[in-house]
């Protein structure tokens, strides 16, 4: 949620045509079953933050696979087979089976150790992987499982010396991203 409260602080702060031609360089990858039905597979974030905003928001996408199915659940567990898709909760618990999956991004979770990692990006403590789909998801995992002063989403700063030091500790360096004590 943090990343989500940030961006609808700058999509506050820009005109609509700003706005558009932001949404229109950073269109949404989605995929579509035999049915024509749509599911994105990022910019979950951006989204959700917009739709808090302006609940009748259009943005604009772009199909990167065509799925071989024709339900629902069938199109979700190619999503999960294919790696697109991590079905935990706001506490790292899963996973879930897919149709637990909220039918909107308003439905989606909290997950503050998620929020920890994207401000460790924002930082520059781990680096961008954008040929490695949600490896945030993994740097979550493992923060999760280290020892952390309590923090929230809204509150990350008792978090952050401690995940900044595991971020650059060598224990991490299996994780995507990892930049080491270098920075």
């Amino acid at each position: 949620m943090a990343e989500v409260w940030n961006r609808q602080r700058d999509f506050r702060e820009e005109s609509p045509d700003e706005r558009r031609r932001y949404l229109s360089r950073k269109p949404v990858p989605l995929v579509r079953n035999r049915l024509g039905k749509l599911w994105m597979v990022d910019r979950h974030h951006r989204l959700r933050a917009l739709l808090e905003i302006d609940p009748a928001v259009t943005t604009y996408g772009y199909v990167i696979d065509d799925l071989n199915s024709e339900t629902r659940e069938e199109a979700l567990q190619s999503l999960q087979k294919q790696g697109w898709l991590y079905l935990q909760d706001g506490r790292g618990n899963g996973p879930w089976p897919a149709s637990n999956l909220p039918y909107t991004l308003l439905g989606l979770q909290d997950d503050p150790y998620r929020s920890l990692v994207w401000k460790l990006k924002q930082e520059g403590a781990i680096k961008p992987q954008p040929l490695i789909p949600y490896h945030e998801f993994r740097w979550g995992h493992w923060l999760r499982t280290r020892p952390m002063p309590p923090f929230s989403s809204k509150h990350l700063d008792p978090a952050l010396a401690s995940a900044r030091r595991l971020a650059r500790s060598s224990a991490a360096s299996h994780l995507a991203g990892w930049k080491g004590g270098d920075h």
